[in-house]
């Protein structure tokens, strides 16, 4: 068994700590640090958002990583060590539907049992996920401890051009792209043949044009 994935039964004693479950849990090295990997530092969870890895001559590897607090939402860098471990945490996931936004509140539903319904705070959403946010949409409820966390869109997610400048034939000042608005509101580059009315994919990782999903009619 590799040092990176190194299994831990948690002790009877834990089990308060973990919901009355005794669970495998993986410890994890800097090797493991990479997008996406959750994590508890400071006995909060985080998630990993970019991971440089470097060899610093006979200091050895370090890796400096941009992590959100999934708890607070604050994002932040630090840096680590060849020596340190952590803690890999799970993160239950679930269905539901995003209804509407008011003040800064977003307000959602579970698929499942469409009465229960909470909400989020705009801290807790980051910023690719609040402007690709549809009306009636569905997303995956992330929880740690029974308490909802934040929520994740497709990685890949079909939304409806609501204002397209006309494509100029050869104009490449930008890059043959243009500036186009979505029915959510946010404002993305595209192809010069996209036209208001079209359906575009769009990557809510990256925030950019995949591509054209269905012409407007």
């Amino acid at each position: 068994m590799s040092k990176s994935k190194l299994q831990i039964l948690l002790a009877q004693g834990d089990r308060g700590k973990y919901n009355g479950n005794l669970r495998i849990l993986s410890m994890l090295t800097i090797n493991d640090l990479k997008p996406k990997i959750t994590l508890l530092l400071d006995d909060q969870p985080h998630e990993i958002l970019e991971a440089k890895h470097s060899h610093i001559g006979r200091g050895g590897a370090v890796v400096e990583a941009k992590i959100r607090n999934l708890k607070t939402g604050s994002v932040f860098t630090r840096s680590f060590k060849a020596a340190d471990t952590f803690e890999e945490t799970e993160l239950e996931k679930q269905r539901a539907k995003f209804l509407y936004s008011h003040r800064g509140t977003f307000w959602f539903e579970n698929v499942d049992q469409s009465k229960n319904r909470f909400s989020l705070e705009e801290k807790a959403l980051p910023e690719n996920i609040r402007k690709f946010l549809k009306q009636n949409s569905e997303v995956e409820i992330l929880s740690w401890e029974n308490q909802i966390l934040t929520i994740e869109l497709p990685v890949k997610l079909a939304l409806k051009v609501i204002e397209a400048p006309p494509g100029i034939r050869g104009d490449t000042a930008q890059g043959g792209t243009k500036m186009v608005k979505l029915e959510t509101g946010a404002q993305i580059q595209s192809p010069l043949f996209i036209e208001e009315g079209d359906s575009i994919l769009v990557n809510t990782e990256t925030g950019k044009y995949v591509e054209r999903a269905e012409k407007a009619s």
